[in-house]
């Protein structure tokens, strides 16, 4: 599978809906009357694109639609064009830090896959012919060293633990002194689950950032907050105030392969300016994959 069938088959029901209701629209009302403008507009919304990138798009349309008449007017193709457009202005890359460590810290609210993802980032850069190492900080979930253990026994990754209840921010320094001792290109950090509106918790992973930073200058490199894509806008809300609290680097969204609101990728980075890293697309290990704006837009608008 390449990347834009893997985009594709991701992104199916959400382009299902969309292509419907478009497709619908538009052959009912070709001359784009008030009406038909109404529920363009609403069935972008529903797709959870999000106000500021519905009303680009449909700024768009309207312009196209005067200049070109309804007979010659491709809504998809000027969809596609604006959310790529809207995509392309944030860099998706993971940071290198040259002959160091790059200590990346993952974070999100309970459930929505940070262990996995820690794994399948340390599979994916490992993949890439780099090295990586995963450090346990989520000390308080049961079963979430076994969790991050077992991925690394099976991804052959080095995992740096301590034990239950021990202190988040001292696994993180030990991690710290072993990613730089095996002179690893990364180390990938997976933080305890916490509700963005719980202060102490917040708090608590401040101090962690704070600890890494004491011990290596300018880490954590990148603070990645992993979203699930079904919980639609509602993710907005988490990255508010995650990035209010750390300051965040990019965003990993997580089962997109399950959901009708894929859009929510499109109107959260159109909020935040926080670019897309990578985008979770299945169960396996290599579902995880670099976020492409171009394949995403061609993929979530295709006929």
């Amino acid at each position: 599978m390449n990347l834009f069938q893997k985009f594709k088959a991701g992104l199916a029901k959400t382009q299902a809906k969309l292509a419907h209701e478009i497709k619908r629209i538009v052959t009912r009302s070709p001359k784009l009357d008030a009406d038909a403008i109404e529920e363009l507009e609403a069935a972008l919304i529903a797709a959870d694109l999000g106000m500021a990138m519905t009303a680009q798009i449909m700024d768009a349309v309207k312009k196209g639609y005067e200049t070109q008449g309804g007979a010659g007017l491709d809504v998809f193709a000027i969809a596609r064009a604006e959310i790529e457009k809207s995509l392309s202005t944030a860099t998706p890359k993971l940071l290198e830090v040259p002959g160091g460590v790059c200590v990346v810290s993952i974070v999100g609210v309970n459930g929505t896959g940070k262990t996995t993802t820690s794994a399948k980032l340390a599979h994916y850069i490992q993949s890439q012919k780099k090295t990586a190492l995963l450090a346990a900080c989520d000390t308080f979930r049961a079963a979430a060293i076994e969790q991050i253990k077992l991925w690394g026994q099976r991804l052959k990754v080095e995992v740096i633990a301590s034990a239950y209840g021990a202190d988040a921010a001292a696994v993180a320094h030990d991690a710290v002194t072993a990613a730089q001792a095996r002179q690893a290109n990364y180390l990938f950090i997976d933080t305890a689950g916490r509700l963005h509106t719980k202060h102490n918790l917040m708090q608590e992973l401040q101090k962690l950032h704070r600890v890494i930073g004491k011990q290596l200058p300018g880490a954590p490199h990148e603070v990645l907050l992993v979203l699930d894509a079904t919980t639609g806008m509602n993710a907005l809300n988490q990255a508010r105030e995650f990035h209010k609290a750390v300051h965040l680097t990019g965003l990993v969204v997580t089962k997109l392969d399950g959901t009708s609101k894929g859009g929510m990728v499109v109107a959260i980075q159109k909020e935040l300016g926080l670019p897309i890293k990578f985008i979770g697309l299945g169960e396996q290990p290599d579902d995880l994959q670099p976020f492409d704006p171009k394949q995403f837009a061609r993929a979530l608008f295709e006929e």
